[in-house]
């Protein structure tokens, strides 16, 4: 049976969400997906570091049973005080770096930087990190590609809603002309309750205390955070290579809840979308703004915090895939996902691998 090891790198709410699957439902899985998966190593800012590289790896039980704030690595057995977060991730054997720390939009650290780190090290990295991939896809896709080894990122465009690999493993065939997407649940929901009577500000506070909206709400409302994600899907499924500034974006913060209830009444909804399309000479032109769409459009349903994205297709029109676009255990799935293809990938090599070798000796 194989085994892989894994490091998980930062222990909020995401790995701390996927170690939580892993030891409630490691049995099940290791059943079904045909590998078993022991943690060997954490990072974490405030708790520290843990490494067990024997017997069966890191006991998560004891440490799932710790509410998040409270953990301290440095009196475990194998524990440090310090993160150590460049050691563990290049010199701890482990077979996959799962990388689930904060995103900086501007330049991708540290999250780059540890993807780095793992791709040099001869390690497959999966990460929730929006930053590194939106930013430095192509130059770590190569990277990855030079050492052999997976550089994987679902979660970064909607969560556990595989998007991207749909778009990858099912669209063969068809030419993607481009895509609209409700890419923010926290914008719309704010926009959502906006409909209702509330105001902006009063909409913004209750989506923060449902936990919809960081305390910063930022990246959210002005709609940097959508950016991101339509520079990863343009450049994924449209072959673009945008940067931030091939992005213009525009948040809904200058909307108000008479604008809202205003477009409502003529049967039009307003929505943060984000957008894509290949004009007639091969280029990609995208942005982010809102949009008053009309109740016919595949988007304009969209509640909550519920993410969409609407592809548009040559042979099959428009094709919608939705599904929950946040959520510590929904994004924690995208990471086993990952692991799930890079599973896939390595049999794929080994096969591959066999093959040659009987020919040659055929």
């Amino acid at each position: 049976m194989t085994r892989y090891d894994l490091a998980l790198i930062g222990f909020g709410g995401v790995n701390r969400a996927l170690a939580e699957l892993i030891a409630g439902r490691g049995d099940a899985l290791e059943a079904e997906l045909g590998f078993a998966l022991r943690v060997v190593a954490i990072t974490d800012l405030r708790a520290g570091s843990l490494v067990r590289t024997d017997g069966d790896g890191i006991d998560l039980a004891p440490l799932l049973a710790v509410a998040p704030g409270e953990l301290d690595f440095s009196a475990m057995d194998g524990g440090d005080a310090e993160p150590r977060n460049e050691w563990v991730i290049r010199e701890v054997p482990a077979d996959i770096v799962a990388e689930a720390t904060f995103t900086n939009p501007m330049d991708g650290e540290p999250a780059l930087s540890h993807v780095r780190w793992a791709i040099e090290a001869g390690k497959h990295v999966c990460t929730t990190n929006k930053g590194p991939v939106a930013l430095h896809c192509r130059s770590l896709r190569e990277l990855a590609r030079r050492h052999g080894v997976c550089f994987e990122f679902e979660g970064t465009v909607m969560s556990g809603t595989p998007v991207l690999r749909t778009a990858r493993r099912m669209f063969g065939g068809l030419a993607v002309t481009g895509f609209e997407g409700v890419l923010n649940g926290t914008s719309n929901y704010v926009l959502g309750r906006l409909e209702s009577g509330l105001s902006f500000a009063d909409a913004v506070a209750e989506a923060q205390a449902l936990g919809y909206a960081e305390a910063d709400p930022t990246a959210d409302i002005e709609g940097y955070d959508v950016q991101l994600k339509v520079m990863i899907l343009a450049n994924e499924v449209l072959g673009a290579g945008l940067t931030r500034a091939d992005v213009p974006c525009t948040g809904i913060s200058a909307l108000t809840a008479e604008d809202v209830r205003r477009a409502a009444a003529e049967g039009l909804r307003w929505k943060l979308v984000g957008s894509a399309a290949r004009r007639p000479d091969g280029t990609v032109e995208a942005r982010v703004a809102p949009v008053a769409l009309p109740d016919g459009h595949p988007l304009a349903g969209v509640t909550g915090p519920v993410n969409t994205v609407a592809f548009h297709t040559d042979l099959l029109g428009t094709v919608t895939v939705g599904g929950p676009g946040a959520g510590r255990v929904e994004t924690a799935y995208a990471l086993l996902s990952d692991v799930i293809g890079i599973h896939e990938q390595s049999g794929r090599a080994v096969a591959g691998a066999k093959s040659l070798q009987e020919a040659h000796r055929g």
